[in-house]
């Protein structure tokens, strides 16, 4: 049976990896010089804000202490993408390492839906993001497959 904190443990993973996804996306639409990819980087970088103020929300209301930060992996994805930006890679890099952002987002997700034992408020509150999260997914996946093929 799931404690609240391993709950609590659940949610703050979903909120740390939405808001490396969001800081990333914020970043990436300032660097990047197609017009259009910046303004979909700053879409999605909504929908992150979005999903950790919800998820916040719901990990305050079960008594809870929200994350406040992101992930180390999400660091790390985050300057694998500035490196290669800085070598001319600036697109495709940061559309692949997103759209692996957008992999680890979707993955967490759906583990946490896979509990069995979910109070029924944190399973309608994740469920409620699951068709976002697998847009957003998809877009990248495809932005990234299209450009490559380019």
């Amino acid at each position: 049976m799931n404690t609240p904190s391993t709950i609590e443990h659940r949610l703050n993973d979903l909120i740390e990896i939405a808001r490396d996804g969001k800081a990333f996306y914020e970043e990436a639409a300032t660097k990047v010089k197609d017009a259009e990819l910046s303004a979909l980087f700053t879409r999605i970088a909504g929908v992150k804000a979005r999903i950790v103020t919800s998820l916040s929300a719901a990990v305050a209301a079960s008594g809870g202490t929200p994350a406040e930060h992101g992930t180390l992996v999400g660091s790390m994805q985050q300057f694998y993408g500035k490196v290669r930006a800085a070598f001319g890679d600036t697109g495709y890099g940061y559309v692949a390492e997103l759209e692996e952002s957008e992999d680890r987002l979707l993955g967490a997700f759906k583990e946490v839906l896979k509990e069995n034992d979910l109070p029924p408020a944190v399973r309608q509150d994740v469920t409620q993001w699951l068709p976002e999260v697998q847009e957003c997914h998809n877009v990248m996946r495809a932005r990234k497959h299209a450009m490559k093929a380019a």
